[in-house]
């Protein structure tokens, strides 16, 4: 059975300050996400769903849609406040979905294969999707994932301080916890220019540069579906008063894993990755593309 990708593309974008999930990056005009799904087709996956916004439907089906689906099989899931809220009789006041785990939600009906879930502003590369190709081909059930770790150096911004989901892992390169930290950079401190974390006090930490990190590239087994779906339900009956309250895959993970419902394999990657948090991000992820054109890791025009 080949797997499916399922790419989270309703954000926002607050910081970048436009729809970043269907900006041109690459040098004919592709957005991140389609050098995504172009690197699991050559991978091996056999479908793409893609989670987006009702308010942006026209405009990602023009620019994305309309390329990618002569290629692969395509299908659009849509992420809602109300969605997957049937049960609950008042829905809370709320801005914007809850979350990267309530994305997840929200594809539910397409996801009966293995699949795995990313980002749609990141660039992953092709290293990582024949990688957890392999594993949910083959190692993939319903106690075993698996996840994408980068090295943190490999991860920053040149424009900004980043939030990565700092990971720990056991001798037998099992995950054993995912903790979000934000507001990190590289900066002099202690007479060097280390990477450091500031937390809630102000405090700075330093965080080795091959500090493995998630960028949220997840291999799951459809089962977990159950249990997003469990610890939703809980999430929101917990902050249904709280508006800015978020539901993130991490968390559920660190609760799979606390219970020791699952193990996640962890698969390090050594690639450097690309990604637009902030408008100015937008020229080194340009250029990155352009020279991985010219070297011919990708054909100069995916689609043609």
């Amino acid at each position: 059975m080949k797997p499916t990708l399922l790419i989270l593309a309703a954000g926002i974008g607050s910081r970048y300050g436009g729809l970043k999930q269907v900006d041109g990056m690459g040098p004919g005009g592709e957005s991140i996400l389609e050098f995504s799904v172009f690197d699991a087709i050559r991978a091996g996956f056999g479908k793409v769903v893609f989670v987006i916004r009702r308010d942006i439907e026209a405009d990602f089906k023009e620019k994305v849609g309309s390329k990618v689906s002569p290629h692969i099989h395509t299908e659009y899931a849509y992420q809602e406040m109300s969605t997957g809220l049937e049960w609950l009789e008042e829905l809370p006041t709320r801005k914007k979905p809850w979350g990267t785990g309530h994305a997840i939600l929200s594809a539910k009906a397409y996801l009966t294969e293995p699949f795995v879930a990313i980002n749609a502003d990141d660039f992953y590369g092709a290293e990582a999707f024949r990688a957890i190709g392999d594993f949910l081909r083959n190692d993939c059930t319903p106690q075993r994932y698996a996840m994408v770790a980068y090295h943190l150096g490999n991860t920053l911004s040149e424009n900004g301080t980043v939030s990565r989901g700092v990971c720990s892992v056991d001798t037998s390169g099992l995950l054993t916890d995912v903790v979000e930290r934000t507001k990190i950079d590289r900066i002099e401190f202690q007479g060097g220019t280390p990477i450091v974390f500031t937390d809630e006090n102000g405090e700075h930490h330093i965080l080795p540069d091959n500090t493995p990190v998630s960028m949220n590239f997840w291999g799951f087994h459809p089962t977990v579906l159950q249990e997003i779906e469990s610890q939703f339900r809980a999430f929101i009956l917990e902050n249904k008063d709280h508006p800015g309250a978020e539901f993130y895959i991490p968390k559920v993970v660190n609760t799979l894993i606390k219970s020791g419902k699952v193990g996640v394999k962890v698969l390090n990657s050594d690639s450097q990755w690309y990604g637009v948090t902030y408008t100015d991000d937008k020229n080194t992820v340009q250029e990155a593309l352009r020279q991985m054109v010219a070297a011919g890791k990708y054909p100069d025009g995916l689609w043609k």
